[in-house]
């Protein structure tokens, strides 16, 4: 799964998800691509998972680009355990996501197969998305 290889601090505030994503909002790799339509928190083991739901159904052809990566440590505090004491053990990594952000990338592959592969990554994924089209792409 994706991690950091270091950080500068090993736990982060929650801090703020908000507005739309400027960065990252164009197909820059591949002709085909899924886009959030929402403000979410992504895990590392959503990321994989739909990474591997796409590469099985395009059979290991063509090419996938991952354009999110989860940098935000979240925390955890064990179950039945009284309020105080500090803060919580570090629990898994996010990736936070706005409206517009390109999440996965296709290349190499049919536009129905392309499609379907995307559409069973946005299965795994706790945001709504919407699969486009690169604006110069012509089937071939």
């Amino acid at each position: 799964m994706l991690q950091p290889k270091r950080t500068k601090y090993r736990k982060q505030q929650k801090g703020k998800n908000r507005g739309i994503a400027w960065k990252g909002s164009d197909i820059a790799f591949g002709s085909f691509a899924l886009k959030s339509l929402e403000n979410a928190r992504i895990t590392s083991r959503q990321i994989e998972s739909a990474r591997i739901a796409m590469t099985r159904h395009m059979k290991r052809e063509g090419a996938v680009w991952i354009r999110i990566f989860p940098d935000k440590p979240v925390t955890k505090k064990p179950q039945e355990v009284r309020m105080g004491k500090g803060k919580g053990a570090h629990d898994h990594w996010v990736a936070l996501v706005q409206p517009g952000r390109i999440m996965f990338e296709l290349e190499g592959v049919s536009q129905a197969v392309a499609f379907e592969a995307l559409q069973l990554a946005a299965q795994k994924l706790p945001v709504k998305t919407r699969t486009v089209v690169r604006h110069d792409y012509t089937e071939s």
